[in-house]
């Protein structure tokens, strides 16, 4: 059995919010932008990782199938033939014969210990985890898209943000030359208007790489050459979906990352129940039959056959078995413990993005609130400048702050986008999981709760 340290003991609830359900399997259209749905599912199609993760799941399948072929008899045809000539050696004449020989050998490997079987069902659960691996990449594939697609909206709006701020600045400038050459002004609003103008022209080459970094990335997600990607609703248009959570021991069986450390420990347990049975002598029979003809011989052609059987039993190996046995525990604790790992990481990044989905619409709606009063700020303090009222000091104070909130609240906004689609994958992505059928061979291996 596994280290008892491994079990796994789900928490009741999650922290601040009960159980709402499941999770829709195309979770991704709760963003309600078609243009982000293509470029999930052309992702999923794709995209490389994807498609290497398919190819194990193949190479998985094929070791089960050659394992499940080893415990089955194995059967083999042989033909020969020719034409001599030699001496009669009572005679001393020559003879001329035409030969032949077919024959037809069965070999079967009665396994009366088990060991094929164990190593059949160890290669079933590595297909298993391998399928579970391949399901884990296409939900990590997806959830990056949506990400990388919501961050490059993100800076789109960023750069719309920046060259309005520009605008804006580049009038103020136009504004404080004319005062300052009228003499209504001094040189220091014209020398600051100058310097926060450059400031913020500054910033949108450095927007503009994120951006085309962003893209190129994406590109490769999407498993295509570097280009422009196609946009749709803005990030304000994003809408923020409520995540369904189901409770933390229904988790276990929702995420493909914990199922493929489950079937990978199911693997190793039963490759250990192998190496064990290799202690037993192994029992073999084989049979052979066919015909002799030869033009030498009148009754031709003859039957022949061969039955037999074999028994090997290790008697002294100089500890080759046994030293096999301890690397098959010594995986199958480890098993153990990455599926305890798998579990916990999987609590753990629950309760984050519950934390996060919270927290980002919080502070979200108090950024909206302080961006309304900077804009009424910015439009007082330009007027009370205009009219000579108050220093130009004032006006750039409120734009500054008008820009920083401005930009916070919508990397905030992302990442209450982002913390979703977190969720989302912390939640499985509705992934159904491997049928009960299947699951049935891990209740004995499984750490349980």
């Amino acid at each position: 059995m596994p280290p008892p340290q491994a079990a796994v003991s789900p928490p009741t609830a999650w922290h601040g919010k009960e159980a709402t359900g499941d999770v829709d399997p195309n979770w991704w259209l709760a963003f309600g932008d078609p243009t982000l749905q293509r470029v999930v599912e052309t992702a999923l199609t794709n995209n490389v990782d994807v498609a290497i993760a398919a190819t194990r799941v193949a190479e998985a399948r094929a070791d089960f199938n050659l394992s499940r072929a080893q415990r089955l008899p194995n059967i083999g045809a042989s033909a020969e033939g020719g034409r001599s000539r030699s001496v009669n050696p009572g005679f001393g004449i020559p003879e001329i014969q035409t030969a032949g020989q077919g024959e037809v050998q069965a070999a079967l490997d009665l396994d009366l210990f088990g060991k094929l079987a164990q190593a059949s069902e160890a290669a079933r659960g590595v297909m298993l985890s391998s399928e579970a691996a391949h399901d884990n990449v296409r939900l990590a594939v997806a959830s990056s898209a949506a990400s990388g697609y919501i961050t490059l909206r993100a800076l789109d709006a960023r750069i719309i943000v920046l060259r309005e701020t520009l605008a804006a600045r580049k009038a103020e400038l136009e504004i404080a030359r004319r005062r300052a050459a009228a003499g209504y002004s001094s040189q220091l609003d014209l020398a600051q208007a100058q310097a926060e103008y450059e400031a913020t022209v500054q910033l949108i080459p450095a927007t503009e790489l994120a951006i085309a970094r962003q893209e190129d990335g994406l590109n490769l997600l999407l498993g295509e050459n570097p280009q422009g990607i196609a946009r749709g609703k803005g990030i304000d248009g994003l809408s923020a979906p409520s995540v369904p959570v189901s409770l933390p021991a229904s988790l276990l069986r929702r995420r493909p990352d914990i199922a493929a450390a489950e079937f990978q420990l199911v693997a190793t347990d039963h490759a250990l129940d192998s190496a064990r049975a290799a202690f037993m002598p192994d029992v073999r029979l084989t049979a052979s039959g066919g015909l002799v003809g030869s033009t030498l011989v009148a009754a031709s052609p003859i039957a022949i056959w061969a039955l037999g059987g074999s028994i090997l039993a290790p008697l002294f190996d100089s500890g080759r078995l046994q030293a096999q046995q301890d690397a098959a525990v010594a995986r199958r604790d480890q098993a153990a413990f990455a599926y305890r790992k798998a579990a916990l990481v999987a609590f753990r990044e629950v309760e984050d993005g519950l934390a996060a989905v919270q927290h980002n619409a919080e502070q979200e709606r108090s950024l909206i609130a302080q961006r309304d009063i900077l804009a009424r700020t910015l439009t007082l303090a330009t007027n009370r400048y205009r009219a000579g009222y108050s220093p130009y000091l004032d006006q750039l104070d409120a734009q500054r702050s008008l820009l920083s909130v401005r930009l916070t609240l919508i990397q905030v906004h992302t990442d209450r986008l982002n913390s979703a689609v977190a969720l989302y994958q912390a939640s499985g992505g509705g992934w159904t999981g491997p049928t009960e059928q299947q699951r049935t061979i891990v209740s004995a291996a499984a750490p349980q709760p």
